[in-house]
């Protein structure tokens, strides 16, 4: 499972989630400055999942019917710490409980929320 960071998602949340085996790409790192759509086209091209703080991705996916990427996870909250995604996101990969292929996944502070596409 590859995962592509969007540029809004915190560097110790990407590193998290690479220390325990998932392949982690970081747009600030790879694509700087590129679009959304840009962002869409290259997880399709390398059959990556989004991780994004970005709402946007709904809308592109779901109002407009623009693209379908593998997967879109959009953390709605940010924790208290800059890890707290990329170890949230690693230990509901580990416990299996989150199936997130072909789903817009939204993790809030107490719920996760999915919808096919």
């Amino acid at each position: 499972m590859q995962f592509l960071a969007n540029e809004n998602f915190p560097l110790p949340s990407i590193l998290f989630p690479s220390q325990v085996g998932y392949s982690v790409r970081s747009v600030t790192e790879s694509y700087p400055g590129i679009s959304d759509i840009q962002v869409i086209n290259k997880a399709e091209s390398e059959n990556s999942i989004i991780l994004t703080f970005d709402k946007d991705y709904g809308e592109i996916i779901f109002k407009l019917g623009l693209k379908n990427p593998p997967a879109v996870i959009f953390f709605r909250f940010k924790g208290e710490d800059p890890k707290a995604a990329g170890e949230l996101l690693a230990d509901l990969l580990k416990s299996q409980k989150l199936i997130v292929e072909k789903k817009f996944t939204v993790i809030e502070k107490d719920d996760i929320r999915q919808r096919s596409y």
